[in-house]
């Protein structure tokens, strides 16, 4: 088993080790979830270079934490993470730490007092209105009878209005999304709902990448397995702040909210945040599916997830997730509004202009990256860091840093 080192909560303790028993490290990274871990484990075993990382949470994995619940399942700590990608190099690297079981993800949602499809597509429109369309030309058809034509796309609302029209806009979106960030589709950046397609096939999957599977024995084994590096020492249930000026090194990465960072400077960068209700069942199934989404402001929360079905474990119990989405709590999901958009460009000069510390991840981007997106950030700065070591020119990565958020 892999020994994360709790103990190594004294500075002069963690500065001991590594290659050469120098003093110091020569890279401090804050945050252990895939943005901090995937770059400790490319400095140690990559470029022999002695990484501290440290996590304010107990655990590593970041968001991708599971573990076994008191009934022995298989969860996700902090809602279900489901591992797809296009990208063959990121499976590449992630196969090193973990073998993989085939899943692909499917979700329902509670609409007009039945579970449908979602996204939208042909079986969703012949559930709902009791229809026969039989071929994608009669279901885009459907559709476009549908949809309502805005000129200048601005807003999540006009994203899906003008796609499927305002009926379908209130069934499937303008609650669920009220919910989720606390605000209505047309106050939002149309990227929010522009995530979610409509289909006019019956494929019922909810995502299409050509990589759909997830880690078979789970995320905190291949997080255990990436991190077990004589070079890397981790430090848990600590704030980097208290360490930062008693532990020597050479190069900060920052993998948490860059606000944070500048001490909120220009003011606070806004979040939405979820709490998550946790249940375990005496029973083998709660649900047909891995996920099933509940539109309906009238119920509160916006998603019960099970992961059995997410894991294949054979249980005679199961456990499910509520989500109930929040202004206040741990930051997950950066709005996307203009004006946050600009205060994040301010906070970004200001990194441009710091030296010795680099932003990465989500928090410290601003920016709702996927899993293997955030994996391609990490191997790209990597390479960058490479490649100034060796003098080499820097090469442009599709995978990498500009890449945009799916």
């Amino acid at each position: 088993m892999f020994d994360l080192k709790p103990q190594d909560s004294h500075p002069e303790k963690a500065g001991g080790g590594g290659r050469s028993g120098k003093r110091g490290f020569d890279y401090l990274i804050v945050g252990a979830g895939f943005a901090g871990s995937v770059l400790a484990e490319r400095l140690a075993a990559g470029l022999n270079k002695r990484v501290l990382l440290v996590d304010r949470r107990p655990h590593i994995g970041g968001n991708a934490y599971d573990y076994h619940d008191e009934s022995g399942v298989l969860i996700h700590r902090y809602g279900p993470h489901i591992f797809h990608t296009n990208s063959q190099r990121i499976v590449d690297y992630l196969s090193r730490f973990t073998e993989w079981r085939p899943y692909e993800h499917r979700v329902l949602a509670q609409v007009d007092g039945q579970q449908v499809p979602i996204p939208i597509n042909r079986t969703t429109l012949n559930r709902l209105y009791g229809l026969a369309l039989a071929t994608d030309e009669q279901a885009a058809a459907f559709l476009a009878s549908r949809a309502e034509p805005v000129d200048d796309i601005r807003t999540s609302e006009d994203v899906v209005v003008n796609a499927v029209g305002r009926e379908l806009y209130e069934k499937f979106f303008r609650g669920y999304t009220r919910k989720q960030w606390g605000l209505d589709p047309a106050q939002l950046d149309r990227s929010v709902t522009a995530r979610v397609p409509t289909r006019t096939n019956d494929d019922d999957r909810y995502f299409t990448d050509t990589f759909q599977q997830m880690p078979k024995h789970g995320y905190t084994r291949m997080f255990e397995r990436m991190l077990a590096h004589p070079n890397i020492k981790v430090m848990l249930n600590t704030d980097y702040r208290e360490i930062r000026d008693e532990v020597q090194y050479e190069q900060l990465i920052f993998c948490g909210p860059i606000d944070e960072y500048f001490d909120y400077r220009f003011g606070r960068l806004p979040y939405r945040s979820l709490r998550f209700e946790h249940k375990q069942l005496d029973q083998a199934q709660f649900q047909p599916v891995g996920t099933v989404n509940y539109p309906a402001e009238a119920v509160p929360y916006t998603r019960i997830s099970e992961y059995k079905h997410l894991t294949g474990q054979e249980h005679p119990k199961t456990s499910i997730t509520y989500e109930y989405p929040a202004a206040e709590g741990d930051p997950y999901y950066p709005i996307p509004r203009p004006e946050n958009a600009e205060l994040y460009k301010r906070y970004q000069q200001l990194a441009d202009k710091t030296p010795g510390v680099t932003f990465l991840g989500r928090l410290g981007t601003y920016k709702y990256y996927n899993m293997d997106q955030v994996v391609g950030q990490a191997l790209a700065l990597y390479k960058r860091i490479e490649a100034a070591e060796r003098g080499e020119p820097v090469q442009a990565d599709r995978d990498g840093l500009d890449g945009q958020a799916r």
